[in-house]
């Protein structure tokens, strides 16, 4: 029994010290227990507005969500970086059995004798910690950490505002595509009451059955026009709940918005000048220059010496025998400093050095470039807002032309005086404008934004 109790505190007293010893680490280690917070129900979309929409895409579409936790994932890497500051605390144990223990030759007055160095068994427990004072690579790591947030931070704004024109435009598409199969019922029902005068005048014997066919032929070619509108329209409801990152299952409407309401969102200040700073792109490139330029000082500052401070405590055990392994302590502590100086690198550092600075000058001519293209974006964004805009002038025009036009030939049809092909023409006519003027609403709205994203005045409100 004694013999079991003596093995027992063999393996309790190391495990005891270990214990011990993880209790000092912990007490130097910055740590908190964060609650799980229980995800928020999202709101319901059923009469939603353009605002509405994109305030929803801000917080739960995926790619802005991706943006956000990349921000986060990149502060954490900031903080590990710059922990090196801070103390490295540090524990080592180690338990030795030596077989042959060392011998070591002892001269004393000519006479050479050996003696055995150390006992057969020992252990020890060190714990050690360590501080940076002089460190380059730290010194790097506190210089770009602000330009590192600035970065993730524009990022995340450049995410959300590609996700502001996506969903106003998609916005804008299940709108005009609403409109339009308005219209396509207007003239179903106007087609349904052609059929039916048609044949009323082709059964009184007033005119031959080619009216009331091509009555017909119209009013089906119209419903299947209804039919395709009607299913892209699901589409286009589809990707917009796609867009703002939507459950599939639950429900989703947009509030009534006619073709007259979208027209008062249509201007844009056309003597607008670029200010590169106002584009993310160029700001984003900036950032990264900046970045570039302390990789730069970074390695010129390899070439200066590195120093830091240790301290050390030991807990040391020797014995013939296992069994008393750990009845007595023999402790040891230390404090110093280590410093080390680069001499001879083989040139690595002259030539990393050079390498960082060309690399700025690429980003320099990445800048030129980008100046380059946002000129040429914001040209050919104003000039197709213009274009747009001149389309939907005439395109209105004509809606209203078209329709006197149509109402005319009715009356004239009903008299007898023109024929059921000059109607059909007219009604055609007055489709045609009325289909082309919703897609020159869209197409202005949409370069609207184009033009809005090339100045860099899309404001993002999460």
């Amino acid at each position: 029994m004694k013999s079991k109790l003596n093995t027992l505190n063999i393996y309790m007293k190391p495990l005891n010290l270990i214990l011990t010893m993880l209790f000092c680490i912990t007490l130097f280690l910055p740590g908190r227990l964060s609650a799980q917070t229980a995800a928020r129900e999202q709101p319901t979309l059923s009469n939603a507005t353009l605002q509405e929409c994109i305030d929803y895409a801000l917080t739960n579409r995926p790619g802005v969500k991706q943006a956000v936790l990349d921000q986060e994932i990149g502060e954490t890497d900031i903080k590990s970086a710059l922990s090196g500051w801070l103390p490295q605390i540090n524990g080592t144990g180690t338990a030795n059995h030596n077989f042959k223990q060392q011998s070591s030759q002892l001269t004393n007055n000519g006479q050479t004798s050996l003696i055995t160095v150390g006992a057969k068994n020992t252990s020890s427990f060190i714990l050690q910690a360590d501080q940076q004072f002089l460190n380059a690579g730290l010194i790097q790591a506190s210089k770009s950490a602000k330009y590192y947030r600035q970065q993730y931070k524009q990022s995340t704004e450049n995410a959300q505002i590609n996700t502001v024109v996506d969903v106003s435009k998609g916005y804008y598409d299940v709108l005009t595509s609403k409109e339009q199969l308005n219209i396509i019922s207007e003239n179903i029902a106007r087609l349904e009451k052609q059929l039916k005068d048609a044949s009323a005048q082709y059964e009184a014997g007033l005119v031959d059955k080619t009216d009331f066919q091509r009555a017909q032929i119209s009013l089906s070619n119209s419903k299947a026009d209804r039919k395709r509108t009607e299913e892209l329209l699901k589409y286009k409801y589809a990707y917009l709940k796609e867009l703002i990152g939507y459950g599939v299952e639950k429900p989703f409407a947009l509030a009534v918005t006619s073709s007259t309401e979208m027209e008062k969102d249509i201007l844009v200040d056309t003597s607008s000048m670029v200010n590169y700073q106002d584009r993310i792109e160029y700001r984003l490139l900036e950032t990264q220059r900046q970045l570039q330029k302390i990789t730069t000082s970074y390695n010129k500052l390899a070439y200066m010496p590195t120093l830091s401070g240790f301290y050390n405590y030991g807990f040391n055990y020797q014995n013939s025998t296992i069994s008393g392994l750990y009845d007595t302590n023999f402790p040891s502590s230390v404090v110093g400093l280590k410093l080390s100086v680069p001499i001879f690198l083989g040139g690595k550092r002259t030539q990393e050095i050079r390498k960082s600075k060309l690399q700025e000058e690429r980003i320099d001519l990445d800048l030129v470039n980008t100046k380059n293209q946002i000129n040429s974006q914001y040209e050919q964004a104003m000039a197709t807002y213009k274009a747009n805009l001149n389309d939907l002038n005439t395109n209105k025009a004509n809606v209203e032309l078209s329709r006197s036009v149509y109402n005319t030939m009715k009356l004239q049809y009903d008299e007898g005086i023109k024929t059921y092909l000059d109607l059909m023409t007219a009604e055609t006519d007055l489709r045609t404008a009325q289909i082309n003027y919703l897609n020159s609403l869209y197409s202005l709205l949409s370069s609207k934004l184009d033009v809005k994203q090339a100045l860099g005045t899309i404001t993002v409100n999460p």
